[in-house]
Order: C-alpha cells, then sequence, then structure tokens
C-alpha cells in the first residue's frame, strides 16, 4: 500500500489536526495484511483456513483507520448509557414490550450479549442509526489493531492506546456475567454458538475466533446449527453433550421459525442461557423503539431523566411508524426519510426516501415499517489503485450492560453498509482531541 509522505499527512510539519482532516487526507496508519494474517492463523489455528478467509473476502477490512474526536466519542457513549437508562424504566418496558411478541415478555436476567450501537458522524456530530443485537464483527475488529502501521507522531500515539484494550478478557467476562445474571454460579462449562447454516455465513470466521477464545479461556466451545439442538430433561444438548450457555447469533429474533423450536423451548422453559435473546431485542434493538427514544415529550412522560432526555432527542434522528394516516405526507416528504423494517437487520429492505419507487412504497405499506430522519453518514478518503476516492462511515459500538467493549468503523458505497466496496470494509477506530495543539 503506498503511504503519502510525513508532510502530506500533516505528521511533524503541523501540530494541530482534527478528526475530519485527518480522515480526509490522512494515509498513516495503514493495515499490514500480512500482520492481519498472521493473527487470523494464530487465533483460528489453521493457516489455510486463514488465507482462505481474506481471499475469499477481499473487501471485509479497509487498508485504513477511521479517526473520531474525543467530544464525539464521548457523546456517543453518553448516548449508550442514556439509552440504557431508559431501557430500565417500567414505563418504557411496558411500551415496548406492548408491540412485541408475547416471548419477548420472559426475562431470565441476562441484559445481552455484544449489544451494537451504530452511528453515522457528520458536521453536525454523532447521530445513532439503530441498535443491534448479535451484533456482528467484533472478533474480527479486535486482530485489526496490532495490524496496523504508523508514520506520524498522532497516528502513533493513538495506535498505541488502542493496544492496550484488553478485548480478549473483556468478552469472557461478558459471557460469564451473562451466566451468573441467570444462573449464579461461576460460569457455563459449555457454550454453543449458533447460527443458521454458520459455515455458510459470511461473518462464519469470526465464530471461530470467539469458539478459539472461549476454549482458550478454559470454557469448551462448539459451532452448531439450531437444527442440532434437543432438549432433554431440562437441558439442551447439541449431540450428546450437554450446552449451557448459546451465544446467539441468529436473525430470528422471536425464535419463531420451525427449525428453532428447540432453542425456543429451552429459552422459555429456562433451560439453557441465551444470550442475547428475545427479551433483550424487544426491549433495545425493535426499530419501533426509535419513535420513543427520539421524542422528548415522550420520554418525559415515561420519567427519563432531563439529561438524558435532552441527549437522546439531539443524538436520535426523530422516527416515527409508518401507517396508514401518515402515509401520505411520508411519501410526500420521502427525501428525508429512510425507511426501515422494525424488526429488520442487515440493512435488508431498508431504502433512502429519495430511491423509493411506488411499487417498493406498496410494499413498506404492507409491512411493519419505521421512517427515519436522514443522517449523513461521515466520509474517509481512501486510495485505491493510486486514485482517491470517498467513502461513507459508519461507526458501530460494541457493548455490554452499557459498557464499550470495543469500537470500529465500516467503509462502504451505496444506501447501505456492506463489504462490497473496494476500498472498503472493517477499519479501526482511532479517537483524537478535537484539536491537537493549542
Amino acid at each position: 500500500m503506498d503511504i503519502l509522505s510525513r508532510s502530506a499527512c500533516g505528521g511533524s510539519s503541523e501540530r494541530s489536526r482534527s478528526s475530519s482532516k485527518l480522515n480526509a487526507d490522512c494515509f498513516c496508519i495503514t493495515l499490514e495484511r500480512d500482520a492481519l494474517l498472521r493473527a487470523i492463523e494464530r487465533d483460528i489455528g489453521d493457516p489455510e483456513t486463514s488465507r482462505l478467509v481474506v481471499e475469499a473476502r477481499p473487501h471485509l477490512f479497509s487498508n485504513v483507520s477511521v479517526f473520531l474526536s474525543d467530544a464525539d466519542f464521548a457523546r456517543m457513549s453518553a448516548t449508550v448509557s442514556a439509552i440504557e437508562h431508559a431501557a430500565r424504566l417500567p414505563d418504557y418496558q411496558r411500551a415496548v414490550l406492548s408491540w412485541a411478541p408475547e416471548v419477548a415478555g420472559i426475562d431470565h436476567g441476562p441484559v445481552g450479549a455484544m449489544m451494537g450501537y451504530d452511528f453515522h458522524v457528520a458536521a453536525d456530530g454523532p447521530k445513532l442509526i439503530e441498535i443491534n443485537t448479535n451484533a456482528g464483527g467484533a472478533f474480527l475488529n479486535a486482530l485489526l489493531v496490532p495490524a496496523q502501521r504508523a508514520c506520524c507522531p498522532e497516528p502513533e500515539r493513538a495506535l498505541m492506546i488502542s493496544k492496550a484494550h484488553a478485548f480478549d478478557a473483556a468478552t469472557v467476562d461478558m459471557f460469564r456475567s451473562e451466566w451468573r445474571r441467570q444462573r449464579g454460579s461461576e460460569g457455563p462449562a459449555r457454550i454453543a454458538i449458533v447460527d443458521d447454516t454458520p459455515s455458510e455465513q459470511y461473518l462464519y470466521p469470526e465464530m471461530v475466533l470467539a469458539k478459539r477464545l472461549f476454549q482458550r479461556s478454559g470454557i469448551d466451545a462448539v459451532i452448531a446449527d439450531p437444527r442440532e439442538l434437543t432438549l432433554k430433561d431440562n437441558h439442551l444438548y447439541c449431540g450428546s453433550d450437554p450446552v449451557d450457555l448459546v451465544y446467539n447469533r441468529l436473525v430470528d429474533f422471536s425464535l419463531s421459525e420451525p427449525s428453532h423450536h428447540i432453542l425456543r423451548r429451552a429459552y422459555i422453559e429456562g433451560a439453557v442461557v441465551l444470550t442475547p435473546n428475545p427479551h433483550t431485542y424487544a426491549l433495545l434493538a425493535d426499530k419501533r423503539n426509535l419513535t420513543l427514544l427520539s421524542d422528548a415529550a415522550t420520554l418525559r412522560s415515561l420519567h427519563l431523566e432531563q439529561h438524558d432526555v435532552d441527549l437522546l432527542s439531539a443524538c436520535i434522528p426523530h422516527t416515527v411508524l409508518v401507517t396508514a394516516e401518515s402515509a401520505d405526507r411520508l411519501w410526500r416528504e420521502r427525501k428525508h426519510f429512510f425507511f426501515k423494517p422494525a424488526m429488520g437487520y442487515g440493512s435488508k429492505g431498508s431504502y433512502r426516501g429519495d430511491k423509493l419507487t411506488k411499487g417498493t412504497w406498496g410494499a413498506i405499506l404492507k409491512a411493519d415499517y419505521i421512517a427515519q430522519n436522514f443522517a449523513s453518514p461521515g466520509q474517509r478518503t481512501v486510495k485505491v489503485d493510486g486514485a482517491l476516492s470517498a467513502l461513507k462511515v459508519d461507526i458501530r459500538l460494541y457493548t455490554y450492560a452499557g459498557r464499550i467493549i470495543l469500537a470500529a468503523a465500516r467503509l462502504y458505497q451505496g444506501q447501505t453498509t456492506n463489504f462490497r466496496t473496494p476500498g472498503g470494509g472493517f477499519a479501526p477506530l482511532f479517537t483524537v482531541p478535537q484539536l491537537l495543539s493549542e
């Protein structure tokens, strides 16, 4: 990868560098793909599989890093805390469970491992776009930071800070905490990482990374399809071996599909610790919840503290339900909105209003959708084959119980995040002071 000179990046020749300036023209941290491959080989334990992972997913990792100001990062962290505060309010819980499926009313104690809070950051500051359970990419992103190289002082300082992040220990503690919230004892003996046909999933490599991390920490682990599970004597099994905790990677958030009925029964009966689970999804990730969280008057009526009300109403784009009554107005004003399915995932079925056709609008009106005021993403300039290109930036905070475990960025082109953009993909996120000098 060609790296710009130190003077062009503003290393020793310029001391005042904002995050937006660094994102526009700094290339002084770039991905050492050989170092990344070695890290994947070490953690997966199979060099051939590791090479296939990288070769089959050429746009999974970007060659650049993304910079964020300390102030914006602090505001994003405070937004996560405010939402977690709201989710604990009895009035809020009654409101969101009213539109959730019945199974979501079952609460065994876990609060949701590896939550994902997604933000766009533009000139007017960070805006929360959505919240996700079973947010993908954390285990892969944890390998990115050590595989970066820096050639000027400011990024190097940020890089050194990021290297100190103890992702592995925080992650294992997170799953042990989920176990204790339901069982009260020290920790699970065996974890099943569950998804439909897992080996065919694009992010299957990180399931392998998760499995290896659990095993290194003294917890037996297996990757399984939900159809491999059985329930016997109030205990869940995968094959002939008992499963204590399921790390749920499914996108059937209410476990309503026939192939998930065993896992659903095990959850209902408390026969397994399931994280994340339908209750967590209903409290935090159902997109209809954003209609409450973005409205100051509603938040006050739910008895949220005023400072949290002010923060959420400023940082979450105003969101409304798409209904027959609002349809005409939303169609007229569609260019100001992003339309998303209430229980969607991975940007599937999401549309920018200015790209909508009449046919698609008709389909939206027949389903459960929300309309969210459009929030522009930030930008990061990348160099691909010698040419500069400005890509959109989505920032994800991986959290547990409101605490940030890891922060990362995704670079892309098009309406929504994807892994098909040359120069795009996951990128490490480094925070810098808004101004690095007086």
